[in-house]
């Protein structure tokens, strides 16, 4: 991570964002070739800060709920699924990474994506993190969030992270900070983002479902920012054929295991732009930045509503990761 060297976005000119929803690839290659054909598009209608969901590359792994057996201990079609996962998740730095970066520079966009990141060097060699990278439209990496707490079966896939990257950081796009999936119902990460002043939130979901929309209105309403949730697209078809789909939660080739549901929230909790399901889309809007000080006047988690003499807070940072992690 490198610090940066250009201007913040000024709150009194309109922000144009967008999210790309699109179905996940199957393979790392393909994952790659979807970014950018979304970033293309995202950028063609005018989006400066382009974000894509949880784990997109190389998808989420709806297996681990959606299959029987996937998982049960020592089971071998599940841990051939789990190397698959592991040869196309993305190394900081490494190959696909770059690939990230070229997208973001080619484009002239701050990129956020999700990625499944994997440890190539060190003591964690071989570690696979859920991650949020930020990524500047010099190809730079901003920020660099590896998701505080797997939940429930993603415990068997990902590594717990840490406070390294829970923050938000100056882009182009204004300040810009995320969370994955569950750790928006962590008060204290969010109350981590909400002190270090973000204009857009990134919700990174691997589908955002009715309770993901709560979480997400929730926190722009709580942080008094504008929030980008974004989900993926998932058949059922493009589960691992290795493993049998439970019968009961897959009925057919073509239902929608992830359905999307990216939307985008202003300040006051309200949608910008409505939740879309069960197609591929990309999401744009232009963002009055001036609206976070105006919503702002009547509650401010970490200023005049923070009651700070009363209330100590602070993230355990130790400026540095193991040997050999990015």
């Amino acid at each position: 991570m490198t610090s940066a060297s250009f201007a913040v976005h000024p709150a009194d000119t309109p922000l144009t964002v967008a999210i790309v929803q699109a179905e996940v690839a199957p393979d790392l290659e393909g994952a790659i070739a979807r970014t950018r054909a979304g970033v293309d598009e995202a950028q063609s209608a005018g989006a400066t800060l382009v974000v894509l969901p949880e784990t997109w590359i190389p998808g989420y792994p709806a297996w681990l709920d959606l299959c029987r057996d996937a998982a049960l201990w020592n089971h071998a079609p599940a841990k051939a699924v789990f190397a698959r996962m592991a040869r196309d998740s993305v190394s900081v730095p490494g190959a696909a990474f770059d690939a990230l970066a070229a997208i973001a520079r080619d484009a002239k966009v701050t990129l956020v994506v999700g990625v499944s990141e994997r440890v190539d060097r060190g003591p964690g060699r071989g570690t696979l993190y859920n991650s949020l990278l930020t990524i500047g439209p010099d190809g730079r990496l901003l920020n660099h969030h590896r998701k505080l707490m797997p939940t429930y079966t993603e415990r068997m896939v990902w590594g717990a992270g840490d406070a390294e990257g829970l923050r938000a950081v100056d882009t182009p796009a204004g300040r810009v900070g995320g969370l994955v999936c569950w750790e928006h119902w962590m008060p204290l990460a969010r109350q981590a983002l909400h002190e270090s002043g973000e204009d857009v939130h990134i919700a990174a979901w691997p589908t955002a479902h009715e309770m993901h929309q709560v979480a997400s209105r929730q926190y722009a309403f709580e942080g008094r920012c504008f929030v980008l949730a974004a989900g993926a697209l998932m058949r059922a078809s493009s589960l691992p054929p290795e493993l049998e789909p439970h019968p009961d939660r897959v009925t057919a080739a073509d239902q929608w295991v992830l359905r999307g549901g990216s939307a985008i929230i202003g300040p006051d909790g309200r949608y910008v732009v409505d939740p879309v399901f069960d197609r591929p889309a990309v999401l744009t809007a232009e963002l009055d930045l001036g609206r976070i000080r105006e919503e702002s006047m009547t509650l401010d988690v970490s200023g005049h509503y923070h009651r700070a003499e009363l209330f100590e807070f602070r993230a355990l940072r130790t400026g540095r990761r193991p040997a050999g992690e990015g």
